[in-house]
């Protein structure tokens, strides 16, 4: 098989079981309860996401996307000050012990506050610290420290000038920790006044060498500077020795809301990810979660 599918976050099978990671609470919530009831909500993430990778084995999924909501408001304290972290210190190393040994690709996709090229200084450091939070979960685990278990982020905003901003990013880059950067991966944008594959290989990869996502749903609406397969295998290029990674998805108001955003995401996925044969790993991108993944296999054989 030259395709490993994937997914990302929530399993719906083991949250209709209420087996779920992504437990968590609003500011006002935390300010009141404190980083004891944070620990609480995150042992029961940290235990859900080991049976959630425990399903992916069960069903032959190798390739998965953790949720960044694993610590709830995790970048207001230290792990290790949590009242109950051997515990979850542990149901952590079980989880990517069992990942590991039976082939799964673990990774995190943090959300769009996340943006090193940002030209407020404590947006800056508000994203090194929420990344360097994400990598030490992943250290936790045992994870590889390479982009096999990457660490992915768009560039964030262009702020009327593509280069400048590219500029910051890989200034910023150079503030991360050791294993953060190490894991850290870019990915092409879904508007034409952001950034695609080229300019991200030109901007980003010549000067800081780190792997670009080509993500195929982002590229039908991004800037339009080269064709799919060449973005892809400009995308490819970046990878070095780690297997290549890709997101695919579908557009919702193509598919199945005429009323919804260009860039929203279908439910399921109605066309095949095009790799022209390569080794990849795809995680796919659907409102259906594992349950699109498995109609894929069925509809794309």
């Amino acid at each position: 098989m030259t395709v490993s599918l994937g997914y990302a976050c929530i399993n719906q099978t083991l949250a209709d079981q209420k087996i779920s990671c992504n437990r968590g609470m609003i500011k006002r919530t935390f300010q009141s309860r404190g980083a004891d009831y944070a620990a609480d909500l995150a042992l029961h993430n940290v235990k859900s996401l080991l049976k959630i990778i425990q399903w992916n084995a069960e069903n032959s999924v190798y390739v998965y996307r953790m949720t960044s909501c694993l610590f709830p408001w995790m970048s207001e304290y230290e792990f290790g000050d949590l009242h109950n972290f051997s515990e979850i210190a542990d149901m952590l190393d079980r989880a990517g012990r069992f990942a590991m040994s039976t082939g799964q690709r673990l990774s995190f996709h943090p959300g769009q506050f996340c943006v090193l090229a940002s030209p407020t200084d404590s947006v800056v450091d508000a994203t090194i610290a929420e990344l360097d939070k994400h990598a030490e979960i992943m250290d936790w685990m045992g994870l590889p420290d390479t982009p096999e278990s990457k660490i992915n982020i768009h560039l964030g905003g262009a702020y009327g000038d593509r280069d400048a901003a590219m500029m910051r990013f890989c200034k910023s880059f150079q503030r991360l920790g050791a294993t953060t950067k190490s894991r850290l991966t870019v990915e092409n944008d879904d508007k034409p006044s952001m950034y695609s594959v080229k300019m991200l290989y030109d901007g980003i990869y010549q000067r800081i060498n780190i792997p670009i996502v080509f993500d195929s749903h982002h590229f039908s609406l991004g800037p339009q500077d080269q064709s799919y397969r060449d973005a892809f295998y400009l995308a490819r290029s970046t990878w070095g020795d780690v297997k290549q990674i890709c997101h695919h998805s579908n557009s919702r108001k193509l598919y199945d809301d005429p009323t919804a955003r260009a860039l929203a995401h279908s439910d399921y996925l109605h066309t095949p990810f095009e790799n022209f044969g390569e080794p990849v790993d795809v995680v796919l991108e659907c409102k259906a979660k594992e349950q699109a993944l498995l109609k894929y296999r069925e509809d794309f054989k």
